[in-house]
């Protein structure tokens, strides 16, 4: 305790007034004859019993309203932690701003980022001279103090929402680690934000508390400039079917409609960009959401021209936050892929269930099979120019002679894709000679039955892998066990880097990819199609054959690199582009969103080029050799949904996050300033003395009238 006029305390020396008082004024007996002297004698006890105590009530309420009208004038002040100090001694602070996206929601005609630069500005003016000022936001990179105040003014005037903003525990962090470097005794951390629960992921709060226990003497102030009851309708991720599609099929994007408050409707429009760039409308749905709701939403658009298309998709109208409002899209669209599918037999009777799942006959009349597949016998192989071709597809092969092996990997090396589906036809010598192991994932060991006392069947453990993205959706209701393997062919030790894709429900691999040069093979051991008589080796295109054909489809996809086509990121990622081999450019030039290019030089060796700035949400543009004959390259970049979610967190749920750590809620600059004089000077306790000073002589007075009237 300390006390802004300590001398005043000498006048509680004035307690001695009322002793004297009392003792001067005390009530002399008075003689009666009475002939009922015993009941006199007992009546003047009681009485005398009865003075005294009021007596000394009055002394202890006067006593007690001189003493605190003492300590009053003295202005004591408390604190319970911490240290003392003058408010204008000077402290290490850290002002830190959140500037996510939904930083942007509006009110009053002020986004919540304006108000927060508004109070960091006010409060810039208020911290006392010789301060050390560090001025943070949520982009990433190291904290610093600014030169000067004018420096941390400035940098407070150009604040910018981040596209790609981190945490606010991850900041704090940052912050704790600043403050540590300096030597000033007193420390503070203010945190300007709207409180958006995406601000304050759990997992990262464990961290920062922990380093900020190591500080005993910081205050963490936060200062809310969110809004109450926010309300708001946002886009969904964007999920497309596709990210490189043939011409000859649609392209499918599914997202979702949230709304946070109470219901409404909305009309959410597709536009795709023509050759000049502009949009042109070509899809729209009115959709209701009910209060704190979303409802999914797809759109189909065919007919897309081969080459990079672009697009988006945005809520019609206005709310308090744009940036959830639009979502972008790059689509890349090639001509059919052909599939070079090789059959055992010069009947082509092994291919036709393959070839029915790549491309089946309805659709191959309506032009709308993404795949051309054409049959040739084995025995053909040798003969035919494999340049031609997205993917190779040996259906149960025979023993190819060594130089088809060869052919087949040099294909495969440079950039080709190879599906080996084996079958009764291999055979130990052929497949497991030097050539056949340059592409197989390891040895044949033997042909193996499957166990008789458990069912058999192809069993993935996830869908992580490329060739499981459709099957994320159905995940958990895959009949695979209405699907029997009967037969199997057993591998020996694998090679370095094969990748089991999909095993058996023993483990055995069933699935499994390699990498060989600039290409990859997929084996299977067990065959997509047996013709044969007798027993069967499985029944995976015949039982309930959606699983198996989708799958299949997959295989294909991969094989080609359709699934290895990234056009859409994130803000902040590294996008790369692939420029068609051998590149004739030497540079580039890229259009942001805003409109402003910049050049970028080729990577001659792995011809792709690499864009590190995708903090500007939107479509970007990659052209070279001018609009007509030359490359034309695109790529999209979208917010994640966190970074424009603005559902606010509960005061249990911000203690939580802040666990430990003590810290003071503020709104406004008169909540700052009580909070703050409370934690540098500690808080004065003048008020609740002169409050019981003035109750001590109501008190006095009630019960002196009353003594004195009797």
């Amino acid at each position: 305790m300390i006390f802004v006029n300590p001398l005043l305390l000498a006048g509680a020396a004035l307690v001695v007034v009322p002793i004297v008082l009392h003792l001067v004024m005390r009530r002399k007996p008075r003689h009666f004859e009475f002939p009922a002297l015993q009941l006199v004698r007992q009546r003047h006890e009681t009485n005398r019993r009865r003075i005294r105590l009021r007596h000394l009530l009055l002394l202890l309420l006067r006593m007690a309203a001189i003493i605190l009208l003492a300590l009053a004038l003295a202005r004591p002040t408390v604190r319970f932690a911490g240290s003392f100090g003058s408010r204008e001694a000077p402290v290490a602070a850290a002002l830190v701003f959140d500037a996510a996206p939904r930083m942007e929601y509006r009110q009053a005609n002020q986004t919540r980022l304006e108000a927060a630069g508004e109070l960091g500005g006010w409060l810039l003016g208020q911290l006392p001279d010789e301060s050390r000022i560090a001025v943070l936001d949520t982009r990433l990179g190291p904290a610093a103090f600014q030169v000067d105040r004018s420096a941390a003014a400035q940098r407070i005037e150009q604040l910018a929402p981040v596209a790609n903003s981190q945490s606010l525990p991850a900041v704090l962090d940052e912050a704790v680690r600043l403050l540590e470097q300096s030597d000033l005794a007193r420390k503070e951390i203010y945190v300007f934000t709207d409180l958006a629960g995406a601000a304050w992921p759990a997992a990262d709060a464990a961290r920062w508390q922990r380093r900020a226990a190591k500080l005993t003497d910081v205050n963490v102030y936060v200062v809310d400039v969110g809004v109450d009851n926010p309300t708001d309708y946002g886009l969904g991720e964007l999920r497309l079917s596709s990210q490189s599609i043939s011409s000859r099929s649609p392209l499918r994007i599914e997202t979702d409609l949230a709304r946070l408050g109470p219901a409404g409707e909305r009309t959410v429009e597709l536009f795709l960009l023509d050759d000049s760039g502009q949009p042109r409308k070509r899809g729209q749905e009115m959709v209701e959401v009910g209060d704190d709701g979303s409802v999914g939403l797809e759109f189909v658009v065919g007919g897309l021209a081969e080459g990079t298309q672009q697009g988006f998709i945005r809520i019609a109208g206005s709310d308090a936050l744009a940036a959830d409002d639009v979502r972008y899209f790059s689509v890349d669209v090639t001509p059919p892929w052909r599939i070079l599918v090789v059959d055992p037999g010069s009947a082509h009777a092994y291919a036709g269930f393959v070839t029915e799942m790549l491309a089946p006959e309805e659709m191959r009349k309506n032009k709308l099979s993404r795949f051309e597949c054409k049959t040739v016998a084995e025995s053909e192989l040798a003969r035919t120019e494999l340049g031609g071709y997205a993917a190779v597809c040996l259906i149960d092969p025979k023993p190819p002679a060594p130089a088809e092996w060869d052919m087949l990997a040099r294909y495969v090396s440079a950039g080709g894709g190879l599906a080996v589906f084996l079958g009764r036809n291999a055979r130990l010598a052929s497949f497991n000679a030097p050539e056949a192991q340059q592409l197989l994932p390891g040895p044949l060991v033997r042909q193996a039955r499957a166990p008789e006392d458990a069912p058999f069947h192809l069993a993935p453990r996830g869908a992580q892998h490329p060739m499981f993205a459709a099957f994320r959706a159905v995940r958990g209701s895959v009949p695979w066990t209405d699907m029997p393997v009967f037969r199997y062919w057993e591998l020996g030790p694998l090679v370095e880097g094969v990748n089991v894709v999909v095993p058996f429900s023993d483990g055995r691999p069933a699935m499994l990819e390699r990498s060989v040069g600039e290409g990859r093979v997929v084996v299977m051991t067990t065959p997509a199609s047996d013709a044969a008589q007798g027993e069967p080796w499985n029944l995976l295109p015949v039982t309930d054959p959606w699983p198996f054909l989708i799958l299949t489809n997959q295989a294909m996809l991969y094989l080609v690199g359709n699934t290895d086509r990234q056009l859409n990121y994130y803000a902040g990622q590294t996008a790369t582009v692939a420029t068609d081999p051998p590149t004739p450019y030497r540079s580039y030039l890229v259009a942001a969103p805003s409109g402003v290019t910049f050049p970028l030089s080729a990577d001659p060796k792995h011809n792709q080029l690499t864009i590190t700035s995708t903090d500007e949400p939107g479509n970007y543009r990659v052209r070279a050799g001018g609009n007509a004959t030359g490359a034309d390259y695109g790529f999209s970049v979208n917010l994640t949904v966190r970074q424009t979610e603005i559902a606010r967190l509960t005061p249990e749920q911000l203690t939580e996050r802040f666990g430990d750590v003590p810290f003071q809620l503020a709104r406004n600059r008169g909540e700052i300033e009580r909070n703050v004089s409370t934690a540098r000077v500690g808080r004065e306790l003048f008020p609740l003395l002169i409050l019981l000073a003035a109750l001590a002589l109501i008190a006095e007075q009630l019960l002196a009238n009353r003594f004195y009237r009797e």
